[in-house]
């Protein structure tokens, strides 16, 4: 089954185009990958995925449903976003931002109070944290505390724009295991975005390798490694496994 599909999808910013024209589906309760390197596209596709960008051409389809203008407060949500250390408004404490929309949706505070204890058991975040501002927590914190919100409302497509690029190595390596048994857990859809393919090979049920606004190849880690569609794959791994920076 199909959560999503792009059919045709590309947008440009003043002339340059940002995605070429793409076409391609994320299956029900797989995680896909993006990885490439900056500027490629992958978050331009994620934001679009969400309805934050208007494509310029295409179609997107969610749940059979396309994405328009009028429906996409609707369908996002059913789409949990998450964004380095959390995108936490730093004026609401951490609970106070994992229930700011079900809070606005006028759900009970009483499945509010059940579902935030639910999941700071499953981000393993002490209940003291949610009481805290974000400035107050650790990077490691926000990113958990964004996780929450991103899952407060169950959806069941899950988005993530480089989650973990800002941390520091050790948390980073904590909250890789940490996501990997909550995709494990959940059974959602997730689609990804990285640059590091360590990290892409690890969660990835498939890996979409893009560059310059188009998808290159798309597959297993082995696919990529054993029989990469171009030279620009083997390249990319190769800078990756030396840790350079892909050109």
């Amino acid at each position: 089954m199909t959560l999503v599909s792009l059919d045709g999808v590309s947008k440009s910013y003043g002339g340059v185009p940002a995605l070429a024209p793409i076409s391609m589906e994320f299956p029900a309760q797989r995680v896909v990958v993006l990885i490439g390197p900056s500027g490629c596209g992958k978050s331009t596709l994620l934001r679009m995925i969400v309805g934050l960008v208007a494509p310029d051409t295409g179609r997107i389809t969610i749940g059979g449903e396309a994405l328009t203008k009028e429906n996409a407060a609707r369908l996002r949500h059913g789409i949990g976003y998450v964004i380095q250390e959390g995108g936490l408004f730093p004026h609401l404490t951490a609970e106070e931002n994992v229930a700011l929309l079900p809070r606005f949706l006028r759900r009970e505070g009483s499945w509010i109070a059940s579902r935030l204890a639910e999941l700071a058991e499953l981000a393993q975040l002490p209940a003291a944290s949610l009481k805290r501002y974000p400035r107050d927590l650790s990077g490691g914190q926000r990113q958990r505390v964004g996780i929450m919100r991103a899952l407060m409302l169950d959806p069941p497509l899950l988005l993530l724009d480089e989650p973990l690029g800002a941390l520091d190595p050790i948390t980073r390596y904590e909250l890789q295991g940490e996501l990997k048994r909550i995709f494990a857990a959940l059974g959602k859809t997730v689609v990804l975005v990285t640059h590091d393919m360590h990290e892409a090979a690890y969660f990835a049920d498939d890996i979409v390798l893009m560059r310059e606004g188009r998808v290159v190849q798309r597959g297993s880690a082995a696919d990529l490694l054993e029989r990469p569609a171009e030279p620009f794959v083997r390249d990319f791994l190769r800078a990756q496994r030396a840790g350079l920076p892909p050109t």
